[in-house]
């Protein structure tokens, strides 16, 4: 349903503004959000290029926390433990857990590019709102300065 800006008043374009502020925070934020867990499928996707037979018997750090490891030593070069959520890890070749990494990256992608035009088209209207609002407070300041001209003469 389209509305004409010039016919709400000001409180409806206050609070249509507001509104917009919301969503567009929470776009913003649900884009920076699956950034993140991209930047973290990028990362586990990156780090299995280390699993090949050089680096075989090789001595790691292994993280018990992010800030705490234990030495270890990188004993299986072919097969990783994937994270698939809520919990479950499943065992696959490092072919395959590339490729699931892949997989979520893609995903993501998608979600994120869904999501922008939304965002820019949030934008959009905002500055849309706001150009409306600074033209009545404008008509608004000229009729009071000419209301108060004629009351002075």
């Amino acid at each position: 349903m389209a509305v004409n800006l010039t016919e709400l008043s000001l409180p409806q374009l206050e609070g249509l503004k507001t509104q917009l502020d919301q969503e567009t925070e929470f776009l913003s934020s649900s884009i920076g959000q699956l950034k993140v867990v991209q930047t973290k499928y990028v990362e586990a996707k990156d780090s299995l290029n280390v699993l090949n037979k050089r680096n075989e018997g090789k001595e790691l750090l292994v993280p018990l926390t992010s800030s705490m490891y234990v030495p270890g030593k990188l004993h299986d070069v072919n097969h990783v433990l994937v994270d698939v959520g809520t919990g479950y890890f499943v065992e696959k070749n490092v072919e395959d857990g590339k490729e699931f990494f892949k997989r979520k990256i893609d995903f993501l992608t998608k979600q994120i590019e869904k999501i922008q035009p939304a965002l820019q088209e949030k934008h959009s209207m905002k500055q849309a709102v706001v150009e409306v609002m600074n033209m009545k407070l404008q008509q608004l300041h000229s009729q009071q300065a000419s209301q108060s001209g004629t009351t002075k003469a």
